[in-house]
C-alpha cells in the first residue's frame, strides 16, 4: 500500500477522521485505553520489594506509586503488554488471561 502525499501541505485537521488526531494536548488521562488487552498483570504484593523497575519500564504509566512504593496497577490505562512482568526481578508480577 502506498499513500499519495503530494498535497500534504494542503491537508487540514478536518480532512482526517477524529480517531487519527489528538484534539487537545495533555488529555491522556481522559481516555481509558486498557479495554482491548487480552492479558492483565497480577501483582503479588508479598513478593514485591518496591524496586520500581516495573514503574520505570511501563510504557503506559500504569504502575501506581506513592512515596516510592508500588500501590497497584491502573487497569484503565494498562494495555497488557507484559513488560512489567518480564522485568520484575522478584516475579512479583505475572500475566493472567483477561476476564471479560
Amino acid at each position: 500500500m502506498s499513500w499519495d502525499i503530494k498535497s500534504i501541505k494542503k491537508w487540514k485537521v478536518a480532512d482526517h477522521p477524529v480517531g487519527s488526531t489528538i484534539p487537545v494536548g495533555g488529555n491522556a488521562l481522559e481516555y481509558k485505553t486498557g479495554g482491548w488487552r487480552s492479558e492483565q498483570p497480577h501483582w503479588l504484593e508479598d513478593r514485591c520489594t518496591h524496586c520500581m523497575i516495573c514503574w520505570i519500564f511501563c510504557p503506559d504509566s500504569s504502575i501506581q506509586v506513592k512515596d516510592g512504593k508500588m500501590l497497584g496497577i491502573d487497569y484503565d490505562h494498562c494495555k497488557g503488554c507484559g513488560i512489567c512482568a518480564t522485568e520484575c526481578p522478584k516475579d512479583a508480577i505475572h500475566m493472567e488471561e483477561e476476564e471479560k
